[in-house]
């Protein structure tokens, strides 16, 4: 297949840069051109995580462990999500034309988006994703680098355009006291078999990570997503050459990627807990890496 979009061969560097991307900082760092870094800093780049996160995917489905993404906000607008089972929801949420879990909004926010682009700006929002099925202990409370929390928040304010990471109740915590934070921990005997082992909890504010490591419940990780950089109506500038103020630089560019953006930050997680699965459990084949997983909950509950 033939890339007739091809042209960064024909194209000269910018002077103007563009508030909120990397480009003067990029100039400057690098003693460079704009074009340089803006390439290089391109969200293009999490294709690849995407296609990564595709395999890791298929990997966590062996052991009945699901990743799902979703648009929880846009452009500062909540959106309420449906209730139902995965299945239920991912199906809400592959009708959504915005990957939200509720399609009956999609209209409004199409309006949004629509005015958005009209008046030359862009928008940013909130993504969520639920991963499901997970066993106790991926992860370590040991060494600050094996700790999955931040190995997973690591992974995803990398992907470009994410300004912060919560997990579970996230930023609100700090706003409760203890006792409207921590999850109560019952017993079901009747759920014993379960990846959980039948400890469960009536809440999930820990957000399925407590020091480090998964606690048997839903993992529940949301990323914010500023609006995109590039403006139609540009914002204040200087011309790097002149240093005269102008208005900076665009080039062809989205109103809203937030949708996209669940697609991508649910490949990042699943690719990070994969990682955490094989730490624990893994081997030199998926016939032994089973064995082991298993063992291990026999040995859990047993204890």
């Amino acid at each position: 297949m033939i890339n007739r979009d091809y042209k960064l061969e024909r194209l000269g560097d910018l002077q103007r840069p563009r508030p909120g991307h990397g480009d003067l900082t990029g100039a400057i760092k690098y003693l460079g051109s704009i074009r340089g870094t803006l390439e290089r800093a391109s969200a293009r780049e999490t294709t690849v995580r995407v296609a990564a996160g595709a395999l890791a995917a298929q990997l966590l489905a062996e052991f009945g462990i699901r990743a799902f993404g979703y648009v929880v906000e846009l452009g500062g607008v909540a959106i309420h999500s449906q209730p139902g089972t995965l299945d239920e929801q991912r199906a809400l949420r592959d009708r959504s034309i915005i990957y939200s879990l509720n399609p009956d909004q999609d209209d409004e926010f199409k309006t949004l988006i629509d005015q958005c682009g009209k008046e030359g700006d862009t928008l940013g929002g909130i993504v969520e994703v639920r991963v499901e099925g997970l066993p106790f202990g991926l992860g370590s409370h040991a060494q600050w680098d094996r700790k999955l929390d931040g190995r997973l928040a690591q992974a995803v304010m990398s992907v470009q355009a994410i300004k912060g990471v919560e997990i579970g109740l996230g930023f609100e915590a700090a706003r409760r006291r203890g006792s409207q934070v921590h999850d109560p921990i019952h017993y079901d005997a009747s759920q014993r078999d379960a990846p959980h082992l039948g400890y469960v909890r009536p809440t999930n504010n820990a957000g399925g990570l407590e020091a480090g490591m998964t606690n048997g419940q839903p993992l529940i990780v949301r990323a914010a997503k500023k609006p995109i950089s590039t403006l139609r109506k540009p914002l204040e500038s200087i011309n790097l050459e002149t240093k005269q103020p102008e208005e900076a630089a665009y080039e062809r560019s989205d109103i809203c990627a937030v949708s996209a953006a669940s697609v991508i930050v649910e490949n990042v997680v699943a690719f990070e807990v994969a990682a955490a699965l094989i730490d624990k459990f893994g081997g030199d084949s998926l016939v032994e890496m089973k064995a082991r997983y298993e063992l291990f909950l026999k040995m859990a509950r047993e204890r």
